[in-house]
């Protein structure tokens, strides 16, 4: 039996297309100029968000980055409120205050993330510790690009968890950009994994772009924080498809070349996965079925959300702590 042929190989399949479509969606429906919020995007990116998903313990505490949408979909499978916040309306994640760059799930395990870089790692260090010291034997787990790691917030964070053996997973999921610039040009460190092997955590690197990499990647790290309780640190490389912040591609602007189809299809995750389920005799037809029932979900969810009211002068000061 191939890896595919697991039970759960069409619900992974299902949970790229979903993070996919409802990204697809907002490129779509962005330039209506009804989604008032920045949008950054994680077209490339559905790899590391489904693939972490599926291998997280029930009780892990997450906390994400900016790009977090592929990571909320996977951990909520739902989109009402995902979307009903991105259009600014009562009924969202944060009824419509929250934006694009804040989206949150407390209840399905997602505490937190943030527009601002590198700022949600301290916080997953301190789930992890309030983990160790009630003996919960709950992971926290922080999920950053890799410019956060141009941030001291990370590296104080990263010590700190080292030094008392947090249970904490750090997620780098590793493009190689922080915005327009390349890591060589950012960093004085020749590799990311080299690094960190510098510290005392278990190191682990893989293809992003490859659910079944970041399947496989992700247990191999979390048997090792079981065998030696200590953090867990995995580099996943991924390929930013459109640009920096909104729903466009940005070849034209000169920083990096132009891919070509063939180029473009090799770093897609949501293609990578379809065509090794085809070839492990997954039909077109069930294939297509999860994709119509997707669209058809999504479509529901826009509808609700543009018929949803828009947060009034009462919203200002709710779910405000000074």
């Amino acid at each position: 039996m191939t890896q595919n042929e697991t039970p759960n190989a069409l619900e992974i399949y299902r949970k790229l297309v979903l993070v996919r479509r409802c990204q697809e969606r907002i490129i779509a429906e962005y330039a209506k100029d009804e989604i008032k919020t920045p949008v950054h995007l994680g077209i490339g990116l559905e790899g590391i968000s489904v693939g972490i998903q599926h291998v997280l313990p029930e009780r892990a505490k997450c906390f994400g980055q900016l790009r977090n949408h592929g990571q909320y979909l996977a951990m909520t499978d739902e989109t009402d409120e995902y979307f009903a916040e991105l259009y600014g309306r009562i009924g969202g994640t944060g009824d419509g205050k929250a934006g694009s760059m804040h989206l949150s799930a407390p209840d399905h395990g997602l505490i937190s993330t943030s527009g601002i870089v590198a700022s949600t790692i301290p916080l997953a260090v301190g789930a992890g510790l309030a983990a160790r010291y009630t003996q919960s034997d709950s992971i926290a787990v922080a999920i950053f690009g890799d410019g956060a790691m141009e941030e001291g917030e990370f590296w104080e964070a990263l010590n700190f968890a080292c030094l008392h053996r947090l249970p904490v997973l750090f997620v780098c999921e590793d493009n190689d950009l922080a915005i327009h610039t390349f890591g060589a040009e950012r960093r004085g460190f020749r590799s990311i994994a080299e690094v960190v092997r510098g510290f005392d955590c278990h190191v682990f690197e893989g293809d992003g772009t490859d659910v079944r990499v970041v399947i496989a990647t992700g247990r191999a790290a979390l048997a090792a924080m079981a065998r030696d309780p200590k953090p867990a640190f995995l580099c996943l490389t991924w390929y930013r498809i459109l640009e920096h912040c909104g729903p466009n591609l940005d070849f034209e602007v000169g920083y990096r070349p132009r891919l070509s189809e063939e180029e473009l299809r090799r770093v897609d995750p949501v293609a990578k996965y379809e065509a090794s389920l085809l070839a492990d005799g997954i039909s077109p037809a069930q294939l297509d079925a999860i994709r119509r029932e997707v669209d058809a979900r999504i479509e529901r969810s826009v509808v609700a959300a543009r018929g949803a009211p828009f947060p009034g002068r009462g919203e200002l000061s709710r779910d405000v702590f000074v």
